[in-house]
């Protein structure tokens, strides 16, 4: 009886520790981001393009991935729980060159995780969130996000 009731606990608790699989990273992500087109929709200020995400999109949404991108500078970006990344480096970048909005993504790091400021390319694990009602953020969110550092070829 003692053993079923461990085996129990152990299938449980590695189902917990081991059931966060990574969908997507690298630039088979980024790739998989491109894929939105733009419908035009009317507020009280005029016309609005909502992103509309491809079913690639969809079927990595509120799941684990991982990105790795170019930090780009800001003012909040030494705030160290919100950061802006590019997959482009920063003199082709959404904000600077000739990136679009798909570009570029959110990243919101968990409670006390710290990264330091590089210009080469980081990686970060969180999960995908997709917005595509507040036109005030992006429209690719990573939350409860990890640094894990480096890119491997960033040099």
């Amino acid at each position: 009886m003692k053993k079923i009731v461990v085996l129990i606990v152990l299938s449980i608790w590695g189902t917990g520790l081991f059931g966060q699989e990574v969908k997507a990273k690298g630039p088979k992500l980024w790739k998989t981001l491109a894929d939105v087109k733009y419908e035009i929709q009317k507020d009280e200020y005029g016309d609005v393009y909502v992103p509309v995400f491809g079913e690639d999109i969809q079927a990595i949404k509120d799941q684990l991935v991982e990105v790795e991108g170019y930090v780009i500078p800001s003012d909040i970006t030494f705030v160290n729980d919100y950061l802006i990344i590019s997959s482009l480096p920063i003199s082709e970048c959404f904000f600077c060159g000739s990136g679009g909005p798909e570009t570029v993504m959110e990243i919101h790091l968990k409670k006390g995780e710290k990264y330091k400021y590089n210009s080469k390319r980081l990686k970060f694990r969180g999960k995908l969130v997709l917005n595509a009602t507040n036109p005030d953020k992006l429209m690719y969110q990573l939350v409860d996000s990890e640094f894990l550092g480096l890119a491997d070829d960033s040099y």
